[in-house]
């Protein structure tokens, strides 16, 4: 893999692209296209590069979007790779870290949860993981959305009755919890059943899982048959009971088709410019949920440009399934097909169903596109009535792309952070939301000028070091800040300090009553307004003030509570979490810990001898 940057100043669009065609050879690999400022406007793949960039200097044949991209060039880089798939993966790697003007752009990229059955304890617990898979067990996924995971994890405890509980809060137990009570929980951690028992039910409830539910429940018929036989009629109720259960489950995952096991359902919506993915995950002949996208578009792009676009984005940091059933062809679908296979290890394919069970599931997909696009466009005009009316209310110049919304949380002044959201066009950006851990030493306990002091502050100083243009659409329109004039007054030195004083900023006040309905707005040498208590600017200004103090209160508890639970162990090297719960269990406290001898550290199971020396020395040195 070879990379060159081609960094000429002087011409530019056809003529600066045709300067560049004469150190170019029909090597695959990736370019970029950037304007005069270096930043990047385009990020494409050949695979014939000098093919590739000829076309572009074709004064005809281009769409006006292209033709503006052509328009702005000013240099170009090349990377050649030794395969086009090699350019592929690279292609979506750098469209995903540079986010260029003119590419396709799948906005949202979070990873998925899937469900852990764990497999370092004698009796497993089931529940929710997301992340990295490091945890040993069998993990079950991807789901569509937490609220997926938790929907089959609760018909999970209903049918086998898996404990879902920490090994910490196992090993303390003395009588059964309440799931235990209401048939949610065999209760292993009091001894009401054995461990071969409840091994049975770990696997019945991975056969499940893996799409064997119709064995599951042909094996608990046979032994409810066995038990009723037996006159053991109280264990034959309880399996009719969990028979019942399954046949719910089984009723309520809607969609479960039978000539499909493995594959991810993709179906794509293109209206007015804008375009709505719908992604459906099919997991052992089991529907576990669908998501809606939303890429960002230039415009003109065809369906199979977008389609295309937003599978290798999608699958840049997740394990493809062994099937893509898609809506639309995409472009170089062999070459995809080739590079999920190399990345998964096994075979993927790409269909594009014309009949059939595959094509009754894309049209699933893509009637619930068409509809979430249709309230997302619904969303969008009425998020745009919304900004023109805070404009008018606020006498700003023209409705805000970006409003910036902070608060502060704290108890006394401990553990206080400030919070800031995000609102624009397309209504919470909650992938902007930022959260500061308050630093000043100096502070006086609840001093929320202060606090608000710092948090601006490094806001706006990070702003000016990384975007002293205001090019990239970070920047605020209007700040909206909890407080009356004094903390308008406040801020509004603070941003003076800083050389930012064209931002518009406007304070939320309670009011004289301080009842919701009744606040008061003010402004930087004006008088304090009120809106109309039914004005439906008013009810959108105190869903971003609850959002914001929703924000800054989670993050706030967040804090607490990760403080609550430090130790002085934290701070000790080589000491992680299995051996800091070793030597609680062994001492009792972090404290007593610190007190112990060398002999006593050496003897806790799983302290080396030199990890005990380093103990001891964290303790005695400190003191």
């Amino acid at each position: 893999m070879a990379e060159t940057s081609t960094d000429k100043s002087g011409p530019t669009g056809f003529d600066c692209i045709r300067g560049h065609l004469k150190t170019l050879d029909q090597s695959p690999g990736v370019y970029r296209m950037l304007d005069a400022q270096n930043r990047v406007l385009y990020v494409g793949k050949a695979r014939n590069l000098h093919a590739r960039v000829s076309n572009y200097t074709r004064p005809t044949g281009h769409s006006p979007r292209i033709l503006r991209m052509i328009r702005d060039t000013a240099k170009m880089m090349f990377l050649t790779t030794r395969t086009e798939t090699e350019a592929l993966l690279l292609e979506q790697n750098l469209i995903k870290q540079l986010k260029p003007r003119y590419n396709v752009l799948l906005r949202d990229d979070k990873s998925f949860p899937n469900i852990l059955v764990g497999k370092d304890h004698a009796f497993a617990q089931i529940k929710k993981h997301r992340g990295a898979k490091k945890e040993k067990g069998s993990y079950y996924g991807p789901f569509a959305s937490a609220g997926a995971v938790n929907r089959t994890l609760n018909q999970l405890q209903k049918v086998f009755l898996l404990r879902n509980c920490s090994d910490s809060t196992f090993d303390g137990r003395t009588r059964p919890c309440l799931l235990y009570q209401i048939k949610r929980c065999a209760a292993p951690c009091v001894g009401q059943i054995s461990e071969a028992d409840y091994s049975v039910l770990v696997d019945d409830a991975e056969r499940f899982l893996q799409g064997k539910s119709t064995g599951v429940q042909a094996q608990l018929a046979a032994q409810m048959q066995a038990a009723s036989e037996s006159m053991e009629f109280e264990h034959a109720a309880a399996l009719r009971d969990r028979i019942r259960a399954l046949t719910q489950v089984q009723g309520a995952q809607g969609i479960n088709p039978r000539g499909v096991a493995e594959a991810d359902v993709i179906g794509l919506h293109m209206e007015g410019g804008q375009a709505c993915v719908q992604v459906f995950f099919i997991r052992a002949h089991q529907n576990w949920g669908n998501r809606d996208y939303y890429p960002r578009l230039g415009g003109t792009e065809s369906a199979a440009e977008a389609l295309q676009a937003f599978v290798g984005q999608f699958y840049d940091n997740k394990e493809p399934p062994r099937q893509l059933i898609l809506s639309d062809a995409i472009e170089d679908a062999d070459l995809m097909a080739e590079a999920l296979t190399g990345k998964a290890g096994r075979k993927v394919e790409i269909l594009v169903p014309l009949r059939g069970e595959k094509r009754e599931l894309v049209a699933g997909a893509l009637r619930n596109a068409r509809e979430s696009l249709a309230r997302k466009m619904a969303e969008t005009a009425t998020q745009a009535k919304l900004l023109s009316g805070v404009a008018v209310a606020f006498e700003l110049d023209g409705p805000p792309a970006r409003i910036e919304v902070y608060d502060n949380s704290h108890i006394q002044g401990a553990h206080a952070v400030g919070a800031m959201i995000v609102a624009g066009p397309e209504g919470l950006v909650k992938n902007q939301y930022r959260k500061f851990n308050i630093k000043g030493e100096g502070l006086t306990p609840g001093d929320d000028f202060g606090m608000m002091k710092e948090v601006l502050t490094r806001r706006f100083q990070r702003l000016l070091k990384e975007d002293p243009d205001r090019e990239s659409g970070i920047w605020p329109d209007l700040l909206l800040i909890d407080g009356g004039a004094g903390q308008v007054s406040a801020v509004r030195g603070i941003m003076e300090e800083l050389g930012v004083e064209d931002i518009a900023m406007v304070g939320i006040a309670k009011g004289l009553d301080r009842d919701a309905g009744k606040e008061e707005f003010h402004r930087t040498g004006m008088r304090p307004i009120a809106l109309r208590h039914n004005d439906p600017v008013l009810f959108f200004i105190q869903r971003l003030r609850d959002e914001a103090h929703r924000f800054a209160i989670g993050t706030h508890r967040a804090k607490r509570a990760k403080a609550v639970g430090a130790t002085p162990l934290d701070d000790v090297p080589g000491v992680g979490a299995n051996r800091k719960r070793a030597l609680l269990a062994h001492f009792g406290s972090a404290k007593a810990v610190g007190r112990a001898d060398l002999a006593d550290l050496k003897a806790v199971d799983g302290i080396s001898d030199n990890l005990a020396e380093t103990i001891y020395d964290f303790f005695h040195d400190r003191g």
